[in-house]
């Protein structure tokens, strides 16, 4: 490693991405520096993934109970406290935070815990102390924030809260208003509606989660209304004003005239790469048209010593992907195992109530790139509700290439289904083929077992 540079690594953002690449970094001999501005974790430890799977399990446990008097177990005067549950989430929170700030300690890592701008392509500049650190290679996992638009598009957006906020409420709303149909909105428009609290779900779309595969999405449509979620389509927000009224201090204007008055309003409308007063021009880094980095395969920007992994570059948000792509940086640049992450069949879950587990292509992006393809899929109540009186249904369907059998897509929704799909995910990156899934042997009663017996193609309705 060249001496003329203070560090060998510097990596700005200690989330997931940066975290793993620095402690691989710095366990394979590189002296490393990390900075972050705000709590080692990031945003899936401090106000992401992991909080939100708390508050999931909260709301659920909630229908849980309900759903035991069909079993025979009676509970009255059942009540939920909001400030017990906050509290001890913060606390795993905290804990979680320590123990990602114990691990960069003990790989050797330099934790500075300020703000890093670029300067130039190997020097950064820290905030508040304006020293000045240079590094040999530079890696920026700083992640995305959530997006709101300006007060001049959106008049009394100042009124609203981001996901970064709702983990920090004190008390929970009465009314809570959440603008979006992505999978961060449904996701928290359940919670609230299981805890409770009179959610609406305000989306410009005709049905939520674009981009997912259609039954999918009919389905966490239809589910959120059946969970008591009012669901107003076709519209978005005019404005939002300030009432005197204590209880409900905030009266919403829709585009359609729909007037709402709520406590609470979160805008759940996207996120966006933070690169906002980084620096990046100064480096040579280059920007998409949403701000996000622009990386080759190997994750290297246009700069020659600056990479970027994770939510920063905009391909694809999630989590674990970020911990890989961190994980190949690493052993490429300074562990001699050169290899990089592959964003194919990368499966996923979405925490609605139940769940969502996808993997591979969606019907529609099958049928785009091979044409012909064969559609397997069923719908029917589990077992564990046949006594509960609950009537959710769970979806399964599989994408089959027509011309070899191979499996293109797995999609579920219902319980443990982000279980189920990590388990399916390892055969669909692997390969395998629709006789491959016939071939495997059930394991009975569980809903998984529908996987592989499913042996029926489906016909549109319109083809029978």
């Amino acid at each position: 490693m060249a001496h003329d540079f203070d560090f060998d690594l510097l990596v700005i953002g200690a989330g997931s991405g940066g975290v793993r690449a620095a402690r691989l970094a710095a366990l394979a001999g590189a002296r490393v520096a990390i900075f972050e501005e705000y709590r080692t974790g990031g945003t899936c430890v401090i106000r992401g993934c992991v909080p939100k799977k708390f508050m999931v399990y909260a709301s659920d446990y909630g229908k849980q109970i309900k759903q035991a008097a069909g079993y025979g177990w009676h509970a009255e005067n059942v009540s939920f406290d909001w400030s017990h549950f906050s509290s001890a989430m913060h606390a795993e929170v905290d804990r979680l935070s320590g123990i990602y700030m114990r691990n960069l300690n003990n790989a050797g890592v330099e934790v500075i815990e300020e703000r890093a701008e670029f300067v130039d392509s190997h020097t950064l500049r820290l905030t508040p102390s304006g020293r000045e650190v240079t590094g040999e290679k530079i890696l920026v996992a700083t992640g995305s924030a959530p997006w709101r638009p300006s007060p001049g598009e959106l008049p009394g957006v100042e009124h609203t809260i981001t996901s970064n906020e709702l983990f920090n409420l004190e008390e929970l709303p009465r009314h809570l208003v959440i603008a979006g149909g992505g999978y961060i909105a449904c996701e928290f428009a359940h919670v609230f509606a299981g805890l409770g609290v009179d959610t609406c779900l305000v989306y410009r779309g005709e049905t939520v989660l674009n981009g997912f595969d259609w039954d999918v999405r009919t389905a966490v449509h239809e589910g959120l209304k059946e969970a008591g979620v009012r669901v107003i389509t076709h519209t978005v927000f005019e404005a939002i004003e300030e009432t005197a009224d204590p209880e409900y201090p905030l009266h919403l204007t829709l585009r359609d005239g729909t007037k709402l008055d709520a406590d609470v309003v979160m805008m759940a409308v996207g996120r966006r790469a933070n690169t906002s007063g980084l620096g990046c021009e100064k480096a040579g880094i280059a920007l998409n048209d949403a701000g996000g980095i622009i990386v080759d395969e190997w994750s290297k920007t246009s700069a020659h010593n600056i990479w970027a992994v994770g939510d920063v570059t905009d391909r694809m948000q999630l989590t674990p992907v970020a911990i890989r792509e961190g994980h190949g940086f690493a052993d490429t640049e300074f562990g001699d195992t050169p290899w990089h992450f592959e964003h194919e069949d990368v499966a996923s879950g979405v925490f609605v109530q139940p769940e969502v587990g996808t993997v591979g292509l969606t019907e529609a992006e099958a049928r785009e790139q091979y044409g012909q393809v064969d559609i397997y899929k069923t719908q029917f109540r589990p077992m564990k509700n046949m006594l509960s009186g609950d009537a959710t249904r769970t979806l399964m369907k599989m994408v089959v290439r027509a011309e070899d059998e191979r499996v293109l897509g797995v999609h579920i929704v219902g319980p443990e289904a982000a279980e189920m799909i990590q388990a399916v995910g390892i055969a669909v990156k692997l390969g395998a083929t629709k006789p491959d899934f016939d071939r495997t042997c059930a394991v009975h009663p569980t809903v998984a077992e529908e996987l592989v017996t499913m042996r029926t193609k489906w016909v549109p309705e319109a083809d029978r």
